[in-house]
């Protein structure tokens, strides 16, 4: 499966830079799954669209500032820190930058604060691992010197909005380093709207790392290696899952990671032997790359935003709703001025 059949052309114009002064003001282009048709619509519509029995399942991972500066020892040129993935305990995953010469051993100090790391080890693309010291809560002081991790194709430095804008009104699991977009459109008012209609609404953890976002490096996509992903689906929001099949009622994924998370879940469940959608309760960590001929166990409908051309992301929206279908509706949403990525507009896929 080649990577060049997930290719299309987007102006730099489209890419939103900021968010709108409203969370739920964005476009909203409805794609329907049977016949490939769409039409354009708007998020604030979002409730009224809903049957009323559906399982709306959300991502509450909540972005940390992943983008530190830092010098290192006895050299007075900054470093550029970006955390990539939490390991274990005060060690994380980074790419740092220049980092040629930052080898193991190294130790870092960054701006305006007592925080340190030592390199520990080093991986492909950049990658280091990074064990933190010289506090007594390093999450804490991360969220002090730390800056919002805004993805590259966002062109300026992150300001103090992006604090509250880069994060999901019900983000509470910190952990991520990227957010799950699809759903910076909700508003509390949303939500109450969706209870209201008698969806039921759950909750589960993926943490959004760079992984998600990397770019493919192979032609062909059977080669690519994907990024691992920690998840965790509480108990009960593994009961929900399994009401929701068992009754025949739809369930909505709030964003591609939540697709992820459900179905890795779900093909872990029937390599242990067990239905689908008996996934088990609590963390696990997610390899699965979701392409076309994947056979979708949990997830019947999607919102998402709109995804980098040549990305996973993309490849999993295609293998949900048909390649052609979905690149004609990219096409559409481009000659329409539909705002694109993690400030842009969002599909509902049905």
């Amino acid at each position: 499966m080649l990577l060049d059949d997930f290719d299309y052309v987007l102006p730099p114009e489209r890419i939103a830079q900021h968010p709108l002064p409203a969370r739920d003001a964005s476009r909203m282009l409805v794609l329907e799954r049977e016949s490939g048709r769409f039409r354009d619509d708007r998020f604030v519509n979002l409730p009224a669209l809903l049957r009323g029995d559906e399982l709306v399942v959300m991502n509450n991972a909540r972005v940390i500032p992943a983008r530190l500066f830092a010098h290192r020892e006895g050299k007075r040129a900054r470093i550029e820190v970006l955390l990539v993935r939490h390991l274990h305990d005060d060690e994380w995953e980074a790419l740092v930058r220049p980092g040629r010469k930052v080898g193991t051993g190294e130790r870092l100090r960054f701006d305006g604060e007592e925080l340190q790391a030592e390199v520990v080890g080093r991986g492909l693309y950049g990658l280091r691992q990074l064990r933190f010291f010289g506090v007594s809560n390093v999450l804490a002081a991360i969220e002090r010197a730390g800056h919002v991790p805004l993805p590259p194709y966002i062109r300026r430095t992150d300001e103090p909005a992006d604090r509250e804008r880069y994060q999901t009104v019900f983000a509470t699991q910190p952990g991520a380093v990227a957010a799950p977009t699809a759903g910076l459109h909700f508003t509390p008012r949303t939500l109450a709207e969706i209870r209201s209609r008698g969806a039921e609404m759950c909750e589960i953890t993926l943490e959004v790392g760079l992984g998600t976002f990397q770019p493919v490096h192979v032609a062909d996509l059977d080669q690519h290696v994907m990024h691992s992903e920690a998840y965790e689906i509480p108990p009960s929001a593994a009961e929900a899952l399994a009401r929701a099949r068992r009754s025949g009622r739809p369930i909505l994924a709030i964003g591609t990671t939540v697709v992820r998370a459900l179905e890795d879940a779900a093909q872990k469940a029937v390599t242990r032997g067990d239905p689908p959608h008996e996934v088990a309760a609590g963390r696990a960590t997610a390899e699965i790359l979701i392409r076309p001929g994947h056979r979708f166990a949990l997830v019947d409908q999607l919102l998402t935003n709109f995804h980098l051309p040549r990305s996973t992301l993309l490849v999993l929206v295609a293998a949900f709703a048909g390649r052609e279908a979905v690149l004609s509706a990219y096409r559409h949403a481009v000659a329409e001025g539909y705002r694109f990525y993690s400030y842009g507009d969002c599909m509902l896929i049905v």
